[in-house]
């Protein structure tokens, strides 16, 4: 069965994921939350594993999205220019770049 891409962002948009400490399973790394990348790519929308973990039905469907980071953005300005990361992350994990009145990191 194929389900319709529900999510919120399209490649290229600038994204920030969200500085929250939530119990339990999560699938976000610690390290990259509070930072600003570009969507990449939208894998499309798959149960909540989240959920899951905890015997639910992972209902509702997440977007999942492969979205890149600056590694000096992450890691520090020792390392290369241009280099990336890439992390996959699901839409609730997200907000718009510039959301929230914080400030915006650097987004290549």
């Amino acid at each position: 069965m194929i389900h319709p891409v529900t999510g919120r962002f399209r490649p290229g948009d600038a994204v920030r994921v969200l500085n929250e400490h939530r119990p339990g399973h999560i699938r976000t790394p610690y390290y990259i939350r509070g930072k600003t990348g570009r969507v990449e790519r939208v894998y499309g929308d798959f149960l909540n594993p989240e959920s899951l973990a905890f015997g639910g039905d992972g209902l509702p469907r997440r977007t999942l999205y492969l979205v890149a980071f600056n590694q000096a953005d992450v890691w520090g300005a020792a390392q290369a220019p241009g280099d990336k990361l890439c992390v996959d992350i699901y839409d609730h994990w997200l907000e718009p770049a510039g959301y929230g009145g914080q400030k915006d990191e650097h987004v290549s």
